[in-house]
């Protein structure tokens, strides 16, 4: 159950960036971990640009990514006090969303066709790089959004989020194979999408 509520619009208005008691990290993260609202206002101000990315990245419907929004928020605060400390505060916020982004994922079966892929043909010839490594961030953002679910999240999972094959398989509930054949298909799809960019703007 993903939540619904005005959790957006939960936080007074007139609370400015500027108006915050503190501006440091940590005692940001101690004055939320006490429920301070101010404190909660300044930790979704900071990281509610980037985790909305996160969410696209993962559903390609914005009112989705939006309430995937909402829900990793309410984690992050609830979950806040497990916080250790040792680690980046804004890596440990990341994982949440991500893990959230999967959740909905398979809630909606989405990921269903990960199963079936073993049946596929692994021999697929690399694809290349070079012609990848041409696209700006927001030509690369959108063609990884046109991939199906299966293909994007392993890749996203894989080669932005930097996990291993073996930790998505787990994440997953696939085999390692299945990963990295799922990752070479979607580099070859995108590949594809990315020629045919570039051979749209040659015509222009």
């Amino acid at each position: 159950m993903f939540v619904n509520a005005t959790f957006l619009n939960a936080f007074p208005s007139f609370v400015k960036m500027k108006e915050y008691p503190v501006t440091d990290e940590t005692q940001i993260i101690q004055a939320c971990i006490e429920g301070k609202s101010w404190a909660q206002k300044a930790i979704y101000d900071r990281y509610a640009s980037a985790m909305m990315a996160v969410c696209l990245r993962y559903v390609t419907d914005r009112e989705t990514a939006r309430d995937l929004l909402q829900d990793g928020f309410v984690k992050v605060f609830t979950k806040i006090e497990t916080f250790s400390g040792t680690g980046v505060f804004a890596g440990w916020v990341r994982r949440i969303f991500v893990t959230t982004s999967l959740e909905y994922l398979r809630h909606n079966d989405a990921l269903k066709q990960s199963s079936n892929i073993d049946d596929l043909e692994y021999q697929f010839s690399a694809p290349d790089a070079t012609v990848i490594d041409q696209l700006s961030a927001a030509e690369m953002m959108e063609c990884i959004s046109r991939l199906s679910d299966g293909y994007r999240t392993v890749f996203n999972l894989y080669a932005i989020e930097g996990y291993s094959h073996a930790e998505i398989a787990e994440m997953l509930g696939v085999n390692e194979v299945t990963s990295r054949t799922q990752f070479m298909r979607a580099r070859k799809i995108l590949q594809k999408e990315i020629e045919l960019l570039f051979k749209t703007e040659d015509v222009r």
